[in-house]
């Protein structure tokens, strides 16, 4: 086969910003010509960005993308483009890949196998396609599909007379899912026998993180060529002349869910029009894992720590504080609390006379520090980053309105086990204590009355966070948790307080998905529910 230069443009797009869009696709179709590529290939809905949601309920949404596309292909030249976009046909829209050569669209493939499990929907907005072709353009024989059409069944996938197969998509990370996603695709390349050209898309889209890492497998189907992850790039490869497979080196575990995290927040910020961050920093390890990553993804300058200790904090969190701010190098404000909570208790003596001190006092001071923070938000225009876990989120250990309050959930889907792990992984990589020891050898604690510890309320973490893998991750049900763990009681205990915690998750703001079943899209159970897990 005659050699052809291929470009991959992963590229970084924002979700309804089609004019920008444009401008990056532009922008990479240019650069790919210069570097003497014939053709160049660009994510899933790279037009609209993805996923659009119910912005494709909007007729005009849908006319300005296809007038964008039209744009796009009078500009394009000396170079194939295989993009995606929103294709209309008959009243129906399809999630759709257009093939651009000469000014001129000479194919549109419609998706024939629409997701609709998880964080997707799209059986909600596109119709599916028929069928796909062999495209001939100049010397070159290839098809095109996307995304989902990789990840089932080869029937109605037409490959006979391509010398390759590009597939363009939209695929979202969780844990162990790049390496899942290679061996299906490679595993695909190899039963062709074709090489498959794959274009991720990399960026922070609300909840969800893409990692990019668009992929050349060869026709045996291992990787050739692979771009980064987390970040965007642009491949420029022979097809043919590349090397017949390469060692791939696996991300770290805990490398990659940093950066997917890092990635989130940055993105989440960046596209919403803010710069700074301000989160509620205890001198616990899980502010200080948000601090770490909000450094990491705004820059030193950009984010505040802010410290409200109370009558209830010790002096070695409030100094932990301190040091984790200047180790950071963000700024440091202390903002105590104790005078702000005496008043509330002098305004609601005559209504708890006689009554003991209970949740109603712990939660009054999570909520002033709720309200600090966004105080601090409105005067100053920053971010309010929450940093409840989700062992927390989960067994709904957290207050409405007070540590729940903010305009992002850094690490919502995040287990307290893999918080101590990445806080660690901040630690090594730097080869220095960011996160002083004595934050991972405390006890952890809310510190909302005298001498309070998260165990006195909840089991231990690594037994409560087995719970939460097997009753959300995995859907096992209380017999078989139970089985594998043992406690009867304690599990029952644990998915009592799931289940009865629903209205607080569906409060809490959004946040950055890394498993493989996050609250929110992954998990949509309704709040009024009489179904008795146990």
């Amino acid at each position: 086969m005659k050699n052809v230069r291929i470009a991959i443009g992963q590229i970084n797009t924002i979700v309804g910003d089609l004019e920008g869009n444009k401008k990056k696709i532009l922008s990479c179709a240019k650069e790919a010509a210069g570097k003497g590529a014939d053709l160049i290939v660009f994510p899933e809905l790279s037009i609209t960005g993805y996923p659009p949601e119910d912005l494709l309920l909007k007729p005009y949404f849908i006319k300005e993308n296809i007038k964008s596309l039209k744009e796009i292909t009078k500009d394009i030249c000396g170079i194939i483009a295989v993009l995606g976009f929103v294709d209309k046909k008959n009243g129906s829209i399809y999630n759709s890949a257009a093939v651009i050569h000469n000014k001129k669209i000479v194919y549109v493939y419609h998706k024939m196998h629409l997701p609709n499990y998880g964080v997707f929907d799209e059986k909600r907005y596109f119709k599916p396609g028929g069928y796909n072709k062999l495209i001939k353009i100049k010397d070159l024989r290839f098809c095109v599909n996307i995304c989902e059409d990789m990840w089932v069944k080869s029937e109605g996938l037409r490959v006979k007379g391509a010398q390759f197969l590009i597939n363009i998509s939209a695929s979202p990370y969780h844990i162990d899912k790049i390496k899942d996603r290679e061996k299906i695709i490679g595993d695909k390349a190899k039963k062709l026998g074709i090489p498959v050209v794959y274009c991720n898309l990399v960026g922070g889209q609300d909840e969800l993180v893409f990692d990019g890492r668009s992929v050349l497998f060869n026709k045996y189907g291992k990787v050739a060529v692979e771009g980064k992850a987390f970040e965007e790039d642009l491949l420029v490869f022979d097809l043919g002349a590349e090397k017949s497979a390469q060692e791939i080196k696996p991300i770290p575990r805990d490398k990659e869910i940093y950066s997917a995290l890092v990635l989130g927040v940055k993105d989440y910020l960046r596209k919403n029009n803010f710069t700074k961050a301000a989160l509620g920093l205890s001198g616990g390890i899980d502010s200080a894992l948000v601090a770490c990553i909000a450094k990491d993804a705004l820059g030193m300058d950009n984010v505040l720590g802010l410290s409200m200790p109370s009558r209830y904090s010790s002096k070695e969190t409030q100094k932990d504080s301190e040091i984790i701010a200047k180790n950071l190098g963000i700024e440091f404000r202390k903002a105590p609390i104790d005078g702000i909570f005496e008043s509330y208790l002098d305004a609601l003596s005559p209504y708890f006379k006689g009554l003991e001190p209970d949740i109603a006092e712990e939660n009054i001071q999570a909520r002033i520090r709720g309200n600090m923070l966004m105080a601090f938000s409105n005067k100053f225009g920053y971010l309010v980053l929450n940093t409840g876990n989700k062992s927390e989120t989960s067994a709904g250990y957290c207050t409405l309105y007070g540590d729940m309050a903010g305009g992002f959930s850094v690490i919502k889907d995040v287990p307290k086990r893999l918080v101590y792990d990445l806080a660690g992984y901040v630690n090594k990589r730097e080869g220095k204590d960011i996160i002083p020891k004595s934050v991972f050898k405390r006890a952890p604690t809310a510190e909302l009355r005298l001498d309070q510890k998260d165990q006195d309320t909840l089991p231990p973490y690594d037994f409560l966070d087995s719970v939460i893998d097997l009753y959300i991750e995995k859907n096992k049900g209380f017999e078989d948790i139970v089985k594998k763990l043992g406690r009867k009681d304690t599990v029952k205990k644990v998915l009592d307080m799931i289940d009865c915690s629903e209205h607080k998750r569906r409060q809490a703001p959004p946040g950055v998905k890394i498993t493989s079943a996050a609250f929110g899209k992954d998990r949509r159970m309704p709040i009024t529910n009489k179904f008795t897990t146990c």
